[in-house]
C-alpha cells in the first residue's frame, strides 16, 4: 500500500488539490461563504494547472478545427482545379473548332465561286525526305482526284499532285526545288517563271530583263504549264535584282501559302489533266 502511495503521490496530490476547490464548492457553494486562507492557497496553486489544462484543451479543439477548415479547403481547391483544367480544354476544343469551321468557311465559299469542279481534302499526312517536299492529302481516285491536278487554297496555289490512290494522294509541294510553275505579273502581264527553292521563298526565273517589274508585284499563274489554270495567286515578288548584263532579271517571290501550315485544301483540274485522267478512265473501261 505504501509503495503504490509512494509511486503515484504526484498524481494524489494534484487531484487532491483539483478535488478540492470542487468539494469546497459544492459543500458550500449553498452558504456563500468567504474563500478561507486554505481555499486561497488551493486556488493560488491549482489556478496556473488549471488554466494550463484549459490553454492545452482548447489550443488542442482549435488544432483539430483548423484541420479540417484546410483540409476541407484543400479539397475545394482542388476541385476548383479540375474544374479550371476542364474549362480551359473546353474553350481550346471551342477556339479550334471555331478556327476550323472559319477555314472551311472561306474554302467553301472559295469553291462555290470558282469556274471548275474543286474536291476538298485534309492534309494528313508530311513527307519526312527533305529531297521532296510533299504532303498526303485524303482525296484519292475514288474522289476524282488523279496525277497532274493542281491543289490550291483560297490564298494561291498549293502544288500538284503527283501520285494519287484509292483513298488519297501525295502532293509535290510549290516549294519543292524540282517544282517549275509558269507565272506572270498581274499588273505589266509579264511572263516567267516561279521556281521552287527549298523551304523558303520562289525564285522568279525566265523573266526578261526588259519586262515591267517591281518589288510588291503580284505573281498570278499563267496557264501555260498544262498544270495550273490560269489567274491563281503564286505570292508577291521581293528582293527584285534588276542586272545591267544578261537576258533576264532576278527576284524572289514570297509565296501567298505557307505550306507548313496546310489543313485543308482544294483539288482542281486543268485541261491536260482532265485529259490524262479520261484516258486513264478509257483505258480502264476498255480492259
Amino acid at each position: 500500500m505504501l509503495s503504490l502511495l509512494k509511486r503515484y503521490r504526484r498524481f494524489l496530490l494534484v487531484a487532491a488539490l483539483l478535488l478540492y476547490p470542487l468539494g469546497a464548492f459544492l459543500l458550500g457553494g449553498r452558504r456563500g461563504r468567504d474563500p478561507n486562507f486554505v481555499d486561497r492557497g488551493v486556488i493560488a496553486l491549482t489556478a496556473p494547472v488549471q488554466q494550463g489544462l484549459t490553454a492545452g484543451i482548447d489550443g488542442a479543439v482549435a488544432a483539430v478545427r483548423n484541420y479540417l477548415d484546410l483540409r476541407g479547403v484543400r479539397q475545394d481547391n482542388d476541385a476548383l482545379r479540375l474544374e479550371n483544367l476542364q474549362l480551359r480544354a473546353s474553350v481550346q476544343a471551342l477556339g479550334e473548332a471555331r478556327s476550323e469551321n472559319g477555314r472551311l468557311r472561306k474554302l467553301l465559299a472559295y469553291a462555290e465561286a470558282a469556274p471548275g469542279p474543286e474536291i476538298p481534302a485534309r492534309v494528313v499526312g508530311v513527307n519526312p525526305v527533305a529531297k521532296l517536299l510533299s504532303v498526303r492529302i485524303s482525296s484519292g481516285e475514288k474522289d476524282g482526284v488523279f496525277r497532274g491536278m493542281s491543289v490550291v487554297t483560297p490564298d494561291g496555289i498549293v502544288g500538284q499532285v503527283i501520285r494519287s490512290t484509292g483513298g488519297y494522294a501525295d502532293v509535290a509541294l510549290v516549294t519543292d526545288p524540282q517544282s517549275r510553275v509558269a507565272v506572270r505579273v498581274q499588273r505589266s502581264r509579264a511572263r516567267g517563271t516561279a521556281a521552287g527553292a527549298g523551304n523558303g521563298p520562289l525564285a522568279l526565273e525566265n523573266m526578261l530583263r526588259t519586262e515591267d517589274v517591281e518589288d510588291g508585284d503580284l505573281i498570278i499563274t499563267s496557264g501555260t504549264d498544262g498544270i495550273y489554270p490560269p489567274g491563281l495567286v503564286v505570292g508577291r515578288v521581293t528582293q527584285l535584282e534588276k542586272k545591267e548584263h544578261g537576258m533576264f532579271q532576278g527576284a524572289d517571290i514570297q509565296p501567298a501559302v505557307d505550306t507548313s501550315r496546310l489543313e485543308e485544301v482544294l483539288v482542281v483540274g486543268s485541261p491536260y489533266s482532265a485529259m490524262a485522267s479520261g484516258g486513264a478512265s478509257a483505258e480502264g473501261a476498255q480492259k
